[in-house]
């Protein structure tokens, strides 16, 4: 097992104002942010702190890069059925599986009460996701369901009010298409 970052043992308010530090400098400039904590009584090499920011920022960009996801999928898909939950339920239990994947290729000679703590926190959010799902399905269908009844009320009012069959099925399809 390697050796524990400096970094990860700095107190949180330290920790804190490193991690802002590297955001506001664009994720450079280790030699500078080396001196500042020395000046703050920590001795951490340019070195630690550049594979820190490296690690913080490809978190960062994978936060950026889900962010992003779910703006797209909330400009294409209609929230009627709810259907940017589905999509982001969906983005998170690939995350869960990859990690699980990772926890399975881990090495074998780790500490395995950390490894069954770690299996125990996955296991509860993937139950917790799992129940999010169900629920985000049934909303889902249930909108489907009010749809569909408005859309055959509107076509029945539609007809009785003398409008071509043409029409009733153009009135229809716009309706349907809110939860499609």
């Amino acid at each position: 097992m390697g050796k524990r970052s400096k970094i990860t043992q700095l107190p949180r308010e330290v920790k804190a104002w490193l991690d802002q530090a590297l955001i506001e400098g664009n994720f450079a400039g280790y030699q500078a942010l080396e001196a500042d904590l020395k000046s703050r009584g920590y001795d951490i090499g340019k070195s630690s702190i550049h594979r820190y920011g490296t690690h913080l920022e490809r978190k960062l960009s994978a936060i950026k890069a889900s962010t992003e996801a779910a703006r797209q999928i909330a400009a294409a898909a209609p929230d009627d059925a709810d259907q940017r939950s589905a999509a982001v339920i969906s983005l998170i239990q690939t995350e869960v599986f990859e990690v699980l994947v990772a926890l399975q290729e881990a090495e074998a000679d780790g500490d395995p009460m950390k490894r069954a703590k770690l299996l125990s926190t996955v296991a509860k959010n993937v139950a917790t996701l799992s129940r999010a799902s169900v629920n985000q399905k049934k909303h889902e269908i249930e909108v489907r369901g009010k749809v569909t009844a408005a859309a055959d009320r509107a076509a029945s009012i539609a007809k009785k009010g003398g409008l071509t069959a043409s029409a009733v099925d153009t009135i229809r399809r716009e309706i349907l298409g809110i939860a499609a």
